[in-house]
């Protein structure tokens, strides 16, 4: 059978199952069938859950899995990301050079801030939040992210604008980050826009362009200067205890070598007195013990040619020890 007759045969066969009414209804019977199938399962992502309305309005919020809902739009449903943490970037754009300029252009003019003490600084920061209500996520605020941005500008920008530049660029960077994840929270409760802060976290911070330089020459003086404080506390630190020990050993020998005077002057005291008492119950006999241990302080130890003159032949060879000549 050549190739004519083979389409001329398949023409015949459709027009006569065309002319049977039961093959139309089995095909509208399918195509509904799968319609039906189509337009009432519908798969959740295990990141994600479901916010399934009926003629629109809310009517459930579906976990991950395969789910029904009423077929041919009666019911309609709408995944969110809610396990997936999203970011917004402030300040600065990852965009390539040369696309989106009007975007970058608002990125630069969001980063200009004006701080307590009446300077200009660029802030950058981003914000990483999670969708904890899926409802309120979809149904409670029309124009979400331009939301979430003009609430995190006006908490930095009122975080920033309370402190001098120099607290915002250093030692208040942390104090910054807690309070603004606190405040975007708590007025996106208010907002009622279901999603959660888990981060907020600030980059760069500079001064503008013009007067970077001279912000630059600034810190190097500030880190200089303190610098200059630290090692002026550490020598502090180690000659004051050696200073405080040396004093207190010089307290420790006046006060030794004083209780010794004194001791030594009680001492003297007493001894003279009993001396005294004993001269005045017998005076010649004191004094005759006073000579005489006097003299033995005298002689005592003192060598023979300190007290024998050897020029004297006849007489007691005493030295005249009075430095008289007879």
């Amino acid at each position: 059978m050549s190739d004519e007759n083979k389409v001329k045969s398949a023409r015949q066969r459709w027009k006569r199952m065309a002319s049977k009414p039961s093959a139309w209804i089995c095909f509208f019977v399918i195509v509904a069938v799968l319609a039906v199938c189509v337009s009432s399962f519908y798969i959740v992502d295990e990141t994600e859950q479901a916010v399934v309305t009926r003629f629109g309005r809310y009517l459930k919020t579906a976990d991950p899995g395969l789910q029904y809902k009423m077929p041919f739009g009666i019911d309609k449903n709408y995944n969110v990301p809610v396990r997936v943490v999203q970011t917004e970037q402030f300040g600065f754009s990852t965009l390539k050079a040369g696309r989106n300029n009007e975007y970058r252009n608002n990125v630069t003019d969001e980063s200009s801030m004006l701080t307590g003490d009446l300077n200009i600084v660029d802030v950058e920061w981003i914000i990483q939040y999670r969708i904890i209500d899926p409802r309120q996520w979809l149904f409670g605020v029309y124009e979400r992210r331009q939301t979430i941005r003009d609430i995190s500008r006006s908490v930095i920008n009122e975080l920033v604008g309370d402190r001098a530049i120099l607290s915002v660029m250093g030692s208040d960077r942390s104090e910054i980050e807690e309070k603004a994840l606190d405040m975007m929270n708590s007025n996106f409760d208010t907002l009622g826009l279901g999603i959660s802060v888990i981060a907020v976290k600030l980059q760069n911070i500079v001064p503008p362009k013009g007067v970077q330089a001279a912000f630059e020459d600034v810190n190097k003086a500030t880190q200089d200067m303190n610098r200059f404080i630290n090692e002026g506390k550490e020598a502090y630190n180690s000659e004051i205890p050696k200073a405080q020990g040396e004093a207190d050993r010089q307290i420790q020998v006046a006060e030794g070598y004083a209780a010794e005077r004194v001791n030594m002057a009680r001492g003297d005291v007493a001894r003279f007195n009993a001396v005294y008492e004993e001269y005045r119950r017998s005076p010649r006999v004191t004094r005759e013990r006073i000579y005489l241990e006097t003299m033995e302080e005298i002689f005592n130890g003192s060598e023979k040619s300190d007290l024998i003159d050897s020029d004297l032949k006849n007489v007691l060879p005493i030295k005249n020890l009075t430095g008289n000549e007879r």
